[in-house]
């Protein structure tokens, strides 16, 4: 009974199943880019692109607790390739929004994940 809730799916796996899911979660102009971090094999690196005038781009590192629950981290803010304030307002809430999205993500590829 004390069998550890463990990711137990190959990260390229993880990876693909990510890449179709995301797009249902996000905004439909936005765009979303899944790799696996080869630093960490229960981990994936997310990149979202911002539609409109903005262009602002999101990286996020994805790590799986357990075969269910994720932590999201914001590596990184840039705006036309430049790293911009992560703490104003509209990112807070960017940053907000798409760390649910990414959430929401991780339920729906629960079936997948939760073996």
């Amino acid at each position: 009974m004390s069998k550890r809730d463990e990711l137990n799916i190959d990260q390229q796996q993880l990876a693909e199943a990510w890449r179709s899911a995301l797009p249902q979660s996000i905004l439909e102009a936005d765009r979303a880019t899944v790799l696996p971090d080869e630093s960490d094999p229960k981990s994936l690196r997310i990149t979202i692109d911002t539609a409109g005038h903005q262009m602002y781009s999101f990286d996020f590192k994805v790590t799986y607790i357990d075969s269910r629950e994720v932590h999201v981290t914001l590596i990184d803010v840039e705006k036309e390739n430049k790293t911009v304030d992560e703490r104003t307002d509209i990112i807070q809430q960017l940053v907000q929004d798409y760390t649910r999205h990414i959430h929401e993500c991780a339920q729906a590829l629960k079936v997948l994940t939760h073996a």
